[in-house]
């Protein structure tokens, strides 16, 4: 059992796919589990509209592309950490809460750690997709998940004030979990900003010293 670290140009099944099994098993576990015990169902369903998107767009066009194991297990990670949060809602997360009284923090932050996440993990999956199944440059490959990531995050931030705001008025605090901050949109869209810009320079930093030997 090999672990892939770039796109190979054969398709491989998913049943000969060990690594991707893995991973796809490990999620679904933490999947049911977010549901199971859930404090907030409605928000549960929130939360997990985009995980529902994401997964839909991985099996549908898995036949044709198909990302690294390394891209597949940074995804897995990603999705693993975004439904453990939609388990309990961000806000009261108890890994956030765990860390507030262990770093002595001023909120949970356990929010700020997915948003971080996002643009950390998801860059190198979204460099692969640009750079080996469209085609693009290299330096263009390297550039748009830095400007996708930070466009995705200010659209994602509008898209939560609409279902706070207008649609579920309800699950609004829940859903937004701002705790109080009203710079928390702005401070969410700058650490998805930030994750992809050292995720991008992490890589480049490793190929460079890899061509160098």
């Amino acid at each position: 059992m090999t672990f892939s670290l770039a796109i190979s140009n054969h398709r491989t099944p998913l049943k000969n796919n060990t690594w991707l099994k893995i991973f796809i098993g490990f999620f679904l576990a933490c999947w049911i589990n977010s549901y199971i015990g859930n404090t907030d169902t409605a928000n549960w369903f929130l939360e997990n509209t985009l995980v529902f998107l994401f997964l839909g767009f991985i099996i549908f066009t898995y036949k044709k592309f198909q990302f690294s194991d390394l891209s597949y297990l940074l995804i897995c990670v990603y999705l693993c950490l975004h439904v453990y949060g939609s388990k309990y809602t961000y806000a009261e997360n108890p890994f956030g809460y765990w860390l507030k009284d262990y770093l002595d923090l001023s909120r949970n932050h356990y929010d700020r750690i997915v948003h971080f996440s996002f643009g950390f993990l998801l860059a190198y999956p979204m460099r692969e997709m640009f750079l080996k199944w469209l085609k693009f440059p290299s330096w263009v490959a390297w550039t748009l998940p830095i400007e996708i990531t930070l466009s995705i995050s200010g659209f994602y931030e509008l898209i939560e004030w609409a279902v706070a705001d207008i649609f579920f008025k309800a699950q609004g605090d829940a859903y937004l979990g701002t705790q109080g901050d009203i710079w928390d949109a702005q401070k969410d869209i700058f650490l998805a900003f930030s994750g992809a810009i050292i995720a991008t320079t992490i890589v480049t930093l490793i190929k460079k010293l890899i061509h160098t030997k």
